[in-house]
C-alpha cells in the first residue's frame, strides 16, 4: 500500500483547508483510512478515521464538528476538510491505512506528512 498526502500550508485562524490522500495497491483487508497529527514536541495524536465502505466515521473530539472526512471512491481518495482552524491544529498531518482504533499501532501504512500552520 502506498498513500500520497497533499493539501497542507499555510492559514489564517478561522479558514479551511483540505489534505486528500491517494490510496494504491491491496487496501481491501484493511479497515479503512485514518488521519493523524503531530505538533513540533508532541506525540502523534488521532484526528480520525473511516472505513473504506464509508458507512463508519470517527473523529476526535477536539476536532469534532469542524473536521470531516470525505472519500472519493473513482479517485481512491480519501480528504480531511478543515473548517474553522485553529493555531492549535498547526501541526504535520498524516494519512494512514489500517484502523479501527486510534492508536497508531494499529496502522501500518503511512503517508509522508504534509505541514498545516494556522496563524492568529
Amino acid at each position: 500500500v502506498q498513500l500520497q498526502a497533499s493539501g497542507g500550508g499555510l492559514v489564517q485562524a478561522g479558514g479551511s483547508l483540505r489534505l486528500s490522500c491517494a490510496a494504491s495497491g491491496r487496501t481491501f483487508s484493511t479497515y479503512g483510512m485514518g488521519w493523524f497529527r503531530q505538533a513540533p514536541g508532541k506525540e502523534r495524536e488521532f484526528v480520525g478515521v473511516q472505513s473504506w465502505s464509508g458507512g463508519n466515521t470517527y473523529v476526535a473530539g477536539s476536532v469534532k464538528g469542524r473536521f470531516t472526512i470525505i472519500r472519493d471512491n473513482a479517485k481512491n481518495t480519501v480528504y480531511l476538510q478543515m473548517n474553522s482552524l485553529k493555531p492549535e491544529d498547526t501541526a504535520v498531518y498524516y494519512c494512514a491505512v489500517g484502523g479501527p482504533g486510534v492508536a497508531t499501532v494499529e496502522y501500518d501504512y503511512w503517508g509522508q506528512g504534509t505541514q498545516v500552520t494556522v496563524s492568529s
